[in-house]
C-alpha cells in the first residue's frame, strides 16, 4: 500500500487528465485544464511543479518540453479518499452513509440494485476465504 496522502481539489484534476492519457506534455495538460476547470497556463505549470516536489507526478525532459506520467494510481487514490471521507463524515461507518442516504431516498431503484450486487460479491468472496 502506499503512503497516505491527501490530494487537493486542483491535484485531481491534474490526476484525472494523467489517468485518462499518460504522458502527456505541459502544453498538453494546459489545453486540457484550461478547457476542463478553467486554468490559465501559469496555474497548470505552479500546480505539476507542487505535484512534481510531493511525489504525485513523475516528469520527464523530452527536447525543450516536459511529459508528465501520474506518480499516484488511480484506485489507491480513491480508496484513500473513500476512507477519508467516511471516517470524516460518518465515523468510519458505511452503513451509516447508505442509512443517511435510504432516509432521504436519494437511492435509485437502479442503485439499490447495483448495492445488491455488490454486496452478494462480497458475501462469495468471504465463502471462498
Amino acid at each position: 500500500m502506499m503512503t497516505p496522502v491527501k490530494l487537493t481539489a486542483s491535484e485531481w484534476n491534474v490526476l484525472e487528465c494523467l489517468w485518462e492519457k499518460s504522458p502527456q506534455t505541459v502544453m498538453q495538460l494546459v489545453a486540457r485544464l484550461g478547457e476542463k476547470v478553467g486554468w490559465a497556463k501559469s496555474t497548470t505549470i505552479t500546480t505539476l511543479r507542487r505535484m512534481e516536489e510531493k511525489g504525485l507526478v513523475d516528469c520527464r525532459i523530452i527536447g525543450k518540453g516536459k511529459s508528465y506520467t501520474a506518480a499516484v494510481e488511480q484506485e489507491e487514490a480513491t480508496i484513500q479518499e473513500t476512507r477519508g471521507f467516511l471516517d470524516r463524515v460518518y465515523r468510519g461507518s458505511i452503513g451509516l452513509m447508505m442509512s443517511a442516504m435510504a432516509q432521504r431516498q436519494e437511492l435509485s431503484r437502479e442503485d439499490i440494485a447495483e448495492l445488491r450486487e455488490i454486496l452478494r460479491k462480497a458475501e462469495e468472496g468471504r465463502e471462498q476465504s
